[in-house]
């Protein structure tokens, strides 16, 4: 499985480049609901470069880390009123599109007069298109926000077949197996003396 680890760079131009993709199509958002938890910090940085003082946030079980559930399941609803507003969904990555079709329809129950889409990665597996992302992904790979940085290495390191025996260990095999070339100051959070096997 490969992977691409995204920098906080990457993820400041990225939302910019969103917002001004927004901007130029004459979209207004009255408010931000974001896709929690993966979508808090792009949501985050699209209110200041468009000027947008109400953010929210629905919950969407459907990834534990690279792990995908069966089917994406709404466990934290909408907890403000959009009705005859203006809505900017915002997520940070479009895979399979299951996420997105179920905000939606969810965001459209509550009767606002436009829900418009944005995430930061659009992958061409996505059923739903967002109206605007940041950059398409047409060769698959499992995209690792800094974010969640720890939360995937650990699953990566979990599904191992056996515990590393050292950090240096825990690195080759990631790289081998994952493409990643994971920070050594990360493996050392995710792998604590007591958990090695060596």
């Amino acid at each position: 499985m490969r992977c691409e680890i995204i920098s906080w760079n990457q993820v400041q131009r990225l939302c910019r480049a969103l917002a001004l993709s927004i901007r130029k199509d004459g979209y207004h958002p009255d408010a931000i609901v974001t896709i929690a938890r993966g979508g808090y910090v792009p949501a985050r940085l699209l209110c200041d470069f468009l000027d947008i003082a109400i953010l929210s946030s629905i919950r969407i079980e459907h990834y534990t880390g690279a792990r995908k559930k069966p089917q994406a399941l709404l466990v934290e609803p909408l907890n403000i009123t959009v009705r005859n507003k203006h809505i900017l969904l915002v997520d940070d990555v479009s895979d399979s599109g299951d996420t997105f079709a179920l905000a939606i329809k969810h965001l459209q129950s509550h009767a606002p007069l436009t829900v418009k889409t944005a995430v930061l990665h659009h992958k061409t597996t996505s059923t739903v298109t967002p109206d605007y992302y940041g950059h398409k992904i047409v060769k698959w790979r499992w995209i690792i926000y800094p974010w969640a940085l720890m939360e995937d290495i650990s699953g990566f390191v979990a599904q191992m077949e056996k515990p590393p025996k050292n950090i240096e260990e825990a690195a080759r095999i990631l790289l081998e197996k994952y493409a990643i070339r994971a920070p050594k100051q990360v493996l050392q959070d995710v792998l604590p003396a007591n958990k090695l096997m060596g």
